[in-house]
């Protein structure tokens, strides 16, 4: 078992540096210093706590070794020894982005290049740490002391608790059929939003049972448990959990549902369209992603759905800047007359589907009048006389081809009962600035998770216990929701 063990872990540390390292160079680009920085901290302090969990599960043992032996005596191959040399590693390198992170804030001059440093050490010392505790696990088993006794209260130190803790036996040591019993019971964890012990359970399985069937599940569960916490940091590492899991399983039956999430993490963190557009772009990527790698998923409704949503954002992010460069050219006579225009046209170009897009086109059809362009300007007011009959500016647009002597196009039928975009009230409108909320369509389930648990209900990883670590496809709902059906009552 711990051969296989050893296996997994290497194999689990390449990929994971692998699609570690390929995620931070994508989207390091796209966040700022402190985000990426932010990342780093949090990646870091998980290893440290694992380490640190490790340390105190072979203290003890380590005491019990070396009784009657020099205390002066080091042996430098104990695992102990080991952890500490890791620990002090990790330590070193919180200490250096914290660091970094203070001269940011301050505002201190630093390069890029340092960011990308850290980033590359904390991609290096991932594996040595999940190499370390697939090494050491064996001196994380349940051994027999002089009297026969089971060692205790190893992992203590995980949870802050005294002797006789409900874990204890848990996570004393490896025994037959105990990663099932952590599986459940940190899934009741979580159930009860105590998310940090759930996971930390979870862990346990991928870190101790190497050749255990629902370790698949248990590394979906952890990316679950940051989705149901929530809050910006915990959606950083849904979303890096869920990739990593896509790295392993690109054709589990869960993917497209897996890619959601991912999805669903960056809409989580979308603000306003007048605000970064950064989260709304990654979140588009993921989204066109899940529709082109899974042509036949159940889910495309729903994600084609949210894509509108995203796009209109970054169309109307677009639209804002574009009407800024419009006023001052337009309104004012000034410079921006092509920074208008550009951001019209990429909406035009990337956003086909946007809800005020007839304000789009009249705004650039008048900037191309700007600049007498006229056959040019004709083009865009005659299409929103045809495809947009029933727009504020299908008036204007007339006036402005009858003096043009331009033709009026007739309307398209199939166009006639498209309205215009609903108009936001002032309470909605204040409501959203003051909260910095952009309304979007949101599942906040987990993939084998709820929100909110409901006893009454049977879940996909109720599924998974089951069938003792696995889901089969025929198992999955059709429609995007993680209950499979009501609990059947005794």
């Amino acid at each position: 078992m711990l051969k296989n063990l050893k296996s997994f872990l290497f194999l689990f540390s390449v990929v994971s540096l692998a699609s570690f390292s390929a995620v931070a160079q994508s989207e390091s680009e796209t966040r700022t210093p402190t985000q990426r920085l932010q990342l780093l901290a949090q990646r870091v302090d998980s290893m440290e706590r694992s380490i640190n969990s490790a340390i105190s599960a072979v203290r003890a043992d380590e005491k019990e070794r070396n009784k009657g032996k020099d205390k002066n005596a080091t042996n430098l191959d104990s695992p102990l020894v080991r952890l500490n040399s890791i620990k002090k590693d990790l330590s070193n390198l919180d200490g250096d982005i914290g660091s970094l992170k203070a001269k940011v804030d301050r505002a201190d001059k630093y390069e890029d290049e340092e960011i990308t440093t850290l980033e590359e050490r904390v991609a290096e010392i991932q594996p040595v740490v999940d190499r370390a505790l697939g090494e050491t696990a064996s001196a994380r088993l349940v051994g027999d002391s002089g009297s026969g006794e089971k060692k205790r209260g190893r992992f203590l130190g995980i949870f802050g608790r005294g002797g006789g803790d409900e874990f204890d036996e848990l996570l004393g040591g490896v025994a037959p059929g105990r990663d099932r019993e952590l599986f459940v019971v940190a899934t009741r964890e979580v159930r009860k939003a105590n998310y940090e012990i759930g996971r930390l359970l979870f862990q346990t399985i991928i870190t101790t049972y190497g050749d255990s069937p629902y370790l698949p599940m248990a590394k979906l569960a952890i990316a679950d448990s940051f989705f149901l916490e929530g809050g910006s940091s915990n959606l950083i590492q849904a979303a890096a959990a869920y990739q990593d899991w896509l790295a392993f399983f690109p054709t589990h039956p869960l993917a497209d549902r897996v890619l959601l999430k991912i999805a669903e993490s960056e809409m989580r963190q979308i603000g306003l369209p007048d605000r970064d557009s950064t989260r709304a772009r990654r979140a588009e990527i993921r989204l066109k992603s899940l529709l082109s790698q899974y042509p036949n998923s159940n889910l495309r409704a729903e994600a084609q759905a949210r894509l509108v949503e995203v796009q209109d954002n970054l169309a109307l992010h677009n639209l804002y800047i574009g009407n800024y460069y419009y006023k001052l050219s337009v309104e004012q006579q000034r410079t921006g007359l092509k920074g208008a225009q550009n951001r019209y046209l990429e909406i035009l170009e990337k956003y086909p589907n946007f809800s005020f897009m007839d304000e789009a086109l009249y705004k650039l059809a008048v900037t191309y009048l700007v600049e007498e362009e006229t056959d040019q300007a004709a083009g865009y007011f005659q299409r929103i006389v045809r495809d947009h009959p029933n727009s504020e500016y299908v008036a204007k647009a007339k006036e402005q081809l009858q003096i043009i002597g331009a033709s009026i196009p007739e309307p398209n039928p199939e166009r006639a009962s498209v309205l215009p975009a609903e108009k936001q009230s002032f309470f909605t409108n204040f409501k959203a600035e003051l909260l910095g909320i952009y309304p979007l369509t949101i599942d906040k389930n987990g993939v084998l998770m709820t929100k909110k648990f409901d006893r009454a209900k049977f879940e996909l990883i109720d599924q998974v216990i089951e069938n003792q670590g696995e889901i089969f496809p025929g198992q999955i709902p059709q429609s995007l929701t993680t209950i499979i059906s009501e609990r059947a009552t005794p």
